[in-house]
């Protein structure tokens, strides 16, 4: 910026950037490559790294964009972007009433597409209500392609033959058609008109800079001329941010690594931090930063600063913050009263509390951002949530999950967390079923499917201890014994014959038990169960053959009236049509009898 400015640029913050996609898409070297261009265009010193962000000044946007972006136009200081490793989830981390980046950047790989993790990006910024673009990256890799280092997008395109820019028009639309599908209308970046009612897709190659002016010119356009109000803070009022990660640091303990995006915060200040169970009152030790990369040899990978102002990547050392969680807010107190300030911490994280229930599953995410939006897809499943924390699998959650009362409920979801060694054991113990994944919806499909699973499972015990109907004849000339047991050749019509159960005849709408199947022989061979179709020989004990049953007779099997009612009730997809059928037949005869039989 020029001294002859009259307006005052250190009041309006620079936007905060996420980026975001499937897992191999790019958005790592991407971030390098902006990064990299940054360190090469300007002196070392022109590009600062953060705690878990880089901030990119306005004049290293304006030389890496060259003509896309004179700097007289831009007033907003340059562009913070958020770089937390292992982050893919930090769009969900929340500033104040909304999420914590002003801005995203989703990459898609433009060959491999919509991934999962690229839908769940979507939702989430769906969800928050986040304006993104669309870098369709590894445009270098399209067939045919030749690369021009670090161009704007335009001026490669047409240095390119035919064959290879067909290739990637048509890739790139079908980028544009997932994006419809996914209820947003979009279109190549220069031809959008109106940014906040279409989503711009900016064609990349993180690994030879094309097309990387034309992206740092859309975000400063887009942040300069919708998100201006936005930017505009109190610079020297308290400082407002949001934890990025909880770490310990050798030589400091307990650390918070945070974005602040609002005032300025100082190594004397004290501070309120969102904890797990109260908010955390705490006085500042000290504000870290990464040494410059000249000094990088030097003992500590930090140096101490005195203050700083948003937007930036800070870490903060302070006593007690062992409980502090990520995605909760951090608030200065300076000259305020300390218990306003607690209550504000206090109604933002209620704010972002999970709904429990009586009884359900447990579920862990890695910050509350994450959790929240863990709590809305259960929801949408219809899943019951018991507990729901910020942090890794610990044994106290396997604790909590063994206590279900519902075997489908002793079972934690963990989203982007890790299981800790005890807790692993303790679920094996507990027999307590742990799902972890990176991607929100694989982890509801995967819950739904054991619970399928376990259904399936109690079905076949259900069935494996009812008496199922069955009706059979006797062949002519296939009596082998008449008698203790009569043992007698038969052909079943339906269902299925179970060894041990009870034999019946009807007479008229009454049963009369006969005897006992005792044995069931196949070609020689015993077997437990004979179905429909099946010729086997049957030992039923009780009757002789020529008194109670006859060559020629039709037999049922015996089904009690409350197994009638679990087979009508609960299990008629889990057995055979012709079984229900004989079920269908016994209930009528029944129900002649006396119409509320088996209901």
């Amino acid at each position: 910026m020029t001294d002859t400015d009259t307006h005052d640029p250190t009041s309006l913050r620079t936007p905060i950037v996420a980026v975001l996609g499937h897992v191999d898409h790019g958005k790592t070297s991407l971030l390098d490559k902006i990064r990299g261009s940054a360190v090469i265009e300007g002196e070392a010193g022109a590009i600062t790294q953060h705690i878990g962000a880089t901030a990119v000044p306005l004049d290293v946007i304006s030389t890496i964009a060259g003509e896309l972006v004179d700097p007289d136009d831009f007033d907003l200081p340059g562009l913070l972007f958020i770089d937390t490793p292992g982050h893919h989830s930090f769009t969900t981390l929340r500033s104040r009433g909304g999420a914590l980046a002003d801005i995203a950047i989703l990459v898609v790989d433009v060959n491999d597409g919509f991934q999962p993790q690229t839908i769940e990006a979507l939702d989430i910024l769906k969800r928050s209500e986040t304006p993104f673009i669309v870098a369709a990256n590894k445009i270098d890799t399209v067939p045919g392609w030749n690369p021009n280092e670090d161009t704007p997008i335009n001026d490669t395109y047409d240095a390119q033959s035919d064959r290879a820019a067909s290739r990637l028009d048509e890739s790139l639309y079908e980028i544009i058609g997932e994006l419809s599908d996914e209820g947003f209308s979009a279109d190549l970046y220069w031809r959008v008109q109106n940014f906040q009612r279409n989503v711009g897709v900016v064609p990349v190659s993180a690994m030879t800079g094309e097309g990387v002016p034309d992206l740092l010119a859309v975000m400063m356009g887009l942040s300069q001329r919708y998100m201006k109000a936005e930017m505009e803070i109190d610079v020297a009022g308290p400082g407002v941010g949001t934890v990025l990660e909880v770490k310990e640091e050798k030589g400091f303990g307990t650390t918070v690594d945070t974005v602040l995006y609002d005032g300025t915060i100082r190594s004397d200040d004290t501070v309120v931090v969102g904890g797990t169970n109260e908010p955390i009152v705490t006085d500042v030790r000290a504000l870290l930063q990464p040494r410059p990369l000249a000094e990088i040899r030097t003992e500590s990978r930090f140096e101490k600063v005195e203050s700083v102002k948003a937007a930036s990547g800070i870490k903060i050392a302070a006593p007690e913050l062992k409980d502090a969680m990520a995605g909760a807010p951090v608030r200065v107190v300076r000259d305020r009263d300390l218990e306003d300030v607690v209550e504000e911490v206090r109604a933002e994280l209620a704010d972002i509390a999970v709904d429990t229930d009586e009884q359900g599953v447990v579920v862990k995410a890695d910050t509350l951002g994450s959790l929240e939006a863990m709590a809305d897809a259960l929801g949408e499943a219809e899943i019951p949530i018991v507990s729901a924390e910020v942090g890794d699998i610990a044994p106290r959650d396997v604790s909590v999950a063994s206590t279900a009362e519902d075997p489908k409920q002793q079972a934690i979801l963990g989203f982007n967390v890790d299981v800790l060694a005890d807790a692993k054991t303790r679920a094996e113990q507990d027999d307590v079923k742990l799902f972890t994944d990176e991607v929100i919806y694989q982890l509801v499909e995967e819950y739904d499917e054991h619970v399928e699973e376990l259904e399936r499972a109690q079905q076949d015990t259900i069935l494996e201890n009812i008496s199922r109907p069955a009706r059979f004849r006797i062949l002519p000339d296939h009596t082998f014994r008449q008698n203790d047991p009569a043992v007698v050749g038969v052909e079943v019509n339906a269902g299925t014959i179970q060894n041990n159960n009870f034999v019946v005849t009807w007479d008229g709408n009454e049963t009369e038990r006969v005897g006992q199947v005792k044995g069931i022989q196949e070609q020689g061979e015993d077997v437990d169960e004979a179905r429909a179709g099946n010729r086997v020989s049957v030992a039923i004990d009780g009757p002789t053959v020529g008194r109670q049953i006859e060559e020629g007779d039709e037999l049922w099997m015996e089904v009690p009236e409350k197994h009638a009612k679990i087979l009508e009730q609960e299990l008629t997809d889990e057995i055979p049509g012709d079984e229900l059928e004989a079920l269908n037949m016994y209930l009528e005869k029944q129900r002649k009898r006396d119409p509320f039989w088996g209901k």
